[in-house]
């Protein structure tokens, strides 16, 4: 038994043959079963014609139609009108987005050149004619105060300056901090 042939390896999904599929297109088969049902083509029945029409259809059915009928819905194919579903009339005016419509661009002369828009933001102030021109310089961080920014540095004591203008009375120097509330003096009650 040196002749012996190997067994066949099991059939998998890529060398099983199919049937072939004798079945339309998704959105084919959409637009007949709303061309059939007229205005009663709702999501269930769409279905349920597909299904008597195509007895063949894959077990995925309901997902693969709610797909397509939402891809024919945003592209126009269909409109969805208090849940049913219907062919667009072509005599319509196209639909709206939302918001304001843009105001219409009146058309320009044939010699005339457009001006580039409007910049964005609060415009500048108009300058003065005859000011002198100011000279390209270094720009301050600031905006345009002319001081730099932060806290000032303190000023240096000089001998002049350490004396002060006005002298307290008393002769001992001034404490930190806000002085005590002076309380006046009070008689005794009960005499």
């Amino acid at each position: 038994m040196a002749t012996e042939e190997a067994p066949n390896p099991p059939p998998t999904l890529q060398s099983q043959s199919l049937p072939p599929t004798t079945l339309p297109l998704y959105p084919e088969m959409i637009m007949t079963a709303v061309e059939a049902l007229n205005n009663e083509a709702n999501k269930s029945a769409i279905s349920k014609h597909i299904e008597t029409a195509y007895p063949n259809i894959p077990a995925s059915h309901s997902t693969l139609l709610s797909h397509h009928l939402n891809k024919m819905k945003q592209s126009g194919q269909l409109v969805l009108v208090k849940n049913n579903y219907m062919k667009p009339d072509p005599n319509a005016p196209p639909k709206r987005g939302r918001g304001r419509p843009p105001k219409p661009k009146a058309p320009l002369s044939p010699g005339a050149v457009a001006s580039p828009p409007r910049p964005r933001g609060r415009p500048p102030k108009p300058r003065d004619p005859f000011a002198p021109v100011p000279s390209p310089t270094k720009k301050t961080a600031s905006a345009g105060s002319g001081r730099p920014r932060g806290r000032p540095p303190k000023k240096a004591k000089t001998a002049a300056s350490s004396v002060p203008a006005a002298a307290p009375t008393g002769g001992s120097p001034r404490g930190r901090g806000r002085p005590p509330k002076v309380k006046p003096a009070v008689a005794p009650v009960g005499c």
